[in-house]
């Protein structure tokens, strides 16, 4: 048996990152944190030139680490198909080795740092209400008391976020969700986001007491994309009382629906946080709606194994003094 370790060095006289190095001791692998790096990058990307630009190098450059790796290892991580690039099942499970591996390089270089101020990047995704309604001031703030992190902003589609963060792209997500419990994931609850069902002033249900899920029978709903938790609890809730909407409007874009049913195109629900403006300007009108706990939260995941970085530490403890301020929560509860 050949054992091997795995070492994480320093130039001490430069000052440069950290160079992993995966070595056996009959000296048959040495594997570079650089290469792992632009493996990792382009295992998400799929676009070599996309790679090339995030990481600057030129693309001849991305090619020849990713043929290294390929050579070193013995085994094809891509397939260059038509022009696409296609991760291969080899190339899958090395991702899951490259995550952990730069992470504990990630972990030695901030445990070694001289820096009294944390430095690094977070990579993180939310779905467009939050994104839109919720993070901008976090974020904002965030910069402000830490210049030295970089954050990256990685949108994706509601149903890849949690997989994102399982797969180790993305270190912290926000979920606007009912209350989530999922396997290998940290969830941290912090908001209840009350939903409203809108529809335009004019409306004849806006002049109801009372509208309960019969009384939209017939009625053209407006929905967000699959896979979003409201519209879901949504349709359940008209499903329920054998409701099922023949008139549907399917947009991804939660101003784009706002925008339709102003101008009458038909009702709508969304959290209370994305048409506050527009009921208090009386532009939308929020239905009596008869069903209760009619509400999902906003919640922080990452995956149960994630190193939290200083950099990570950081803007969790943010997001957390930042979300739980009283300004955040007028009109709507803290989850306990």
């Amino acid at each position: 048996m050949v054992a091997s370790i795995v070492g994480v060095t320093y130039n001490r006289v430069q000052r440069t990152k950290p160079m992993l190095i995966i070595a056996c001791f009959d000296g048959r692998m040495s594997m570079e944190l650089r290469h792992l790096t632009t493996f990792r990058t382009l295992a998400t990307t799929l676009n070599f030139t996309q790679t090339a630009a995030l990481l600057g190098y030129v693309q001849s450059s991305v090619s020849a680490q990713i043929q290294e790796l390929e050579a070193e290892l013995g085994v094809l991580l891509f397939d260059r198909l038509n022009k696409r690039v296609i991760l291969t099942d080899e190339g899958q499970r090395l991702l899951v080795y490259a995550e952990k591996l730069l992470s504990l390089a990630e972990e030695a270089h901030a445990a070694l740092s001289a820096r009294s101020e944390p430095t690094g990047a977070v990579t993180l995704s939310a779905p467009e209400t939050l994104c839109t309604y919720r993070l901008p001031p976090v974020l904002h703030q965030f910069r402000a008391a830490f210049p030295h992190i970089q954050v990256h902003f990685r949108p994706l589609p509601v149903p890849e976020l949690r997989r994102s963060v399982l797969e180790g792209r993305v270190d912290v997500a926000f979920l606007l969700e009912e209350p989530l419990r999922a396997t290998g994931l940290v969830v941290e609850p912090l908001l209840r986001e009350p939903l409203l069902v809108v529809a335009p002033p004019e409306h004849p249900l806006a002049q109801r007491p009372l509208v309960t899920p019969a009384d939209l029978e017939g009625e053209p709903v407006l929905l967000t994309e699959v896979g979003c938790s409201y519209r879901n609890l949504f349709k359940r809730a008209l499903a329920a009382a054998g409701v099922y909407p023949t008139t549907n409007l399917e947009l991804n874009s939660v101003e784009a629906i706002k925008q339709c049913v102003m101008l009458g195109m038909g009702i709508t629900v969304l959290p209370e946080v994305a048409v506050q403006m527009e009921v208090t300007q009386g532009r939308l009108v929020a239905l009596p709606w008869s069903e209760a706990g009619f509400e999902v939260v906003t919640q922080l995941i990452w995956h149960r194994e994630k190193w939290q970085s200083p950099a990570l530490k950081a803007f969790l403890s943010l997001v957390r003094e930042r979300l739980r301020d009283p300004s955040f929560q007028e009109n709507k509860g803290e989850v306990q």
